[in-house]
């Protein structure tokens, strides 16, 4: 469950993408069809994947700003320990303001 949900909540996976089956990946896993029916349960319960009986799971779309939370939350988190780092560095705000807008720049020009 905490593997797919990070996945989801990382980008890796997106909305209308296909998940294993409760079978396959109880398999996969090597843990019971149960266990692995409780974990898609919760997931679905958080609205992070929907069931289509016959078809399978998939990510959903609809917690969109669910995930964007989370992602902000991972991001702020990172950028935290970066100002940590800055600061080890000696680096003053302005230097890690004009470092990261250089890098900002040289990604989007990517």
């Amino acid at each position: 469950m905490n593997q797919i949900r990070q996945s989801i909540l990382n980008g890796e996976l997106h909305a209308g993408d296909s998940l294993p089956s409760i079978r396959q990946l109880a398999k996969d896993l090597q843990v019971s069809v149960i266990t692995t029916k409780r974990a898609y349960d919760e997931l679905e319960k958080e609205k992070l994947i929907d069931s289509v009986v016959g078809k399978g799971c998939y990510v959903s779309g609809a917690n969109k700003e669910f995930i964007r939370e989370q992602r902000m939350k991972r991001l702020e988190e990172k950028m935290i320990e970066i100002i940590k780092e800055s600061q080890e560095l000696s680096m003053s705000q302005q230097e890690l303001i004009d470092y990261m807008t250089l890098l900002f720049e040289e990604e989007q020009n990517r």
